[in-house]
C-alpha cells in the first residue's frame, strides 16, 4: 500500500465524517465549521490528484469565501431574529434512502469500470490556460461574481451594525 494511497484514504474518511457531521448537527454554526472542514478535505483530494491549482481555488473560494459569507449570514440572521437558530433534520429516513440511492448507482458506475486503466498522459501544466479562459471571456463573469460577493459582505455588515 502506498503513501499515496494512505492519504487518499485518510482524507476520504475526513470528508465524510466531516459530511455527516455538517447533516447531523443541530447547530447552524457548527454545522458551517463541519462544511468548512469537508470543502479543505476535498481540496485535499485536488491536491492528491496533482491539481494544485483547483487545490487552491477549492480553498480560497469555496472554504475561505462562502464559509466566511454563511458565517455572516448566521450572525445576522440571529441578530435581526433575536435568538439561536438551530438546524432540525426532518426528513433524515428519506435523505438516507436518496443518499444509499446515490452511493448504490456510483458504486455500481465504479464496479463496472476497468481496473487496470492506465491514467492519461502528462498534458503539462494546464493553470497558464485556465488563467488565459478566466481574462478572455470569462472576465465579466468572474468580475460579476468578486462584485455581488463584495456586495454580500457590505450588506451583511450594514445590517449587522447597531442602530446607535
Amino acid at each position: 500500500m502506498t503513501l499515496e494511497t494512505v492519504g487518499f484514504w485518510v482524507v476520504a474518511t475526513v470528508l465524510l465524517a466531516s459530511s455527516l457531521a455538517v447533516v447531523l448537527t443541530p447547530n447552524l454554526f457548527h454545522a458551517v465549521l463541519y462544511l468548512a472542514a469537508a470543502l479543505v478535505a476535498t481540496g485535499v483530494v485536488f491536491l492528491l490528484l496533482e491539481q494544485p491549482f483547483l487545490f487552491a481555488v477549492q480553498l480560497l473560494l469555496y472554504a475561505g469565501g462562502v464559509v466566511t459569507i454563511v458565517v455572516f449570514a448566521i450572525m445576522l440572521t440571529e441578530r435581526l431574529v433575536g435568538e439561536r437558530i438551530a438546524q432540525t433534520s426532518r426528513h433524515v429516513v428519506n435523505g438516507a434512502i436518496v443518499a444509499a440511492a446515490v452511493f448504490v448507482g456510483i458504486m455500481g458506475f465504479l464496479i463496472g469500470a476497468p481496473l487496470g486503466a492506465p491514467r492519461p498522459a502528462e498534458t503539462g501544466d494546464t493553470t497558464a490556460a485556465i488563467g488565459r479562459a478566466l481574462v478572455g471571456p470569462f472576465a465579466v463573469t468572474l468580475e460579476l461574481l468578486g462584485v455581488l460577493l463584495v456586495v454580500a459582505l457590505l450588506g451583511a455588515l450594514h445590517f449587522a451594525r447597531s442602530e446607535e
